[in-house]
């Protein structure tokens, strides 16, 4: 008769592997509702356990349904740490409120993405849209973990985002 002991330490360590994926970080405040540059190690095991399961784990918190293609660009970007698809979301001209602070154009948008945004992890809650845009709220993780809501107000046109506001929820 078989034996099925050497079966359990690997069950054993597969359980660990996928939990060590599903781990929350704590609920840390940011000075902005942007983020910042810290990213957090990706966790492969994870990754592979989601991806086994048919599930794409690190696009599992965009919500495509009815969001403004610009805005949506905008989310998928970050989600994917696509600096320049970020900023391509833009117009040339566009203009950017990250709570009272102002960033004109491509370049000042690119630094902000580059020094806040890339590396977190972006979650639409709700979308709300609009004539001329949408509101979303999401809530947004600095380095992928913790986080806060906030209201990103986009202003779209001709397909491209022309103005941002980024507040606080």
């Amino acid at each position: 008769m078989p034996s099925t002991r050497p079966l359990i330490p690997a069950l054993a360590l597969s359980a660990a592997l996928l939990l060590a994926g599903c781990s929350e970080g704590s609920d840390d405040q940011s000075e902005s509702p942007s983020g910042s540059t810290q990213a957090a190690a990706p966790d492969k095991a994870g990754e592979k356990a989601g991806e086994k399961a048919g599930q794409d784990t690190k696009n599992a918190d965009r919500k495509d349904d009815g969001v403004d293609p610009a805005a949506q660009a905008y989310v998928d970007a970050v989600a994917d740490e696509d600096l320049e698809g970020l900023v391509d979301a833009f117009h040339s001209d566009a203009q950017l409120t990250d709570v009272g602070r102002e960033f004109n154009g491509h370049d000042e948008i690119r630094d902000w993405a580059d020094d806040e945004v890339i590396g977190g992890k972006l979650t639409v809650l709700k979308n709300t849209p609009q004539s001329n845009g949408t509101t979303l709220l999401v809530r947004f993780a600095p380095g992928g973990t913790g986080g806060f809501e906030a209201n990103y107000e986009f202003q779209v046109r001709d397909g491209r985002i022309a103005k941002l506001n980024l507040q606080y929820a």
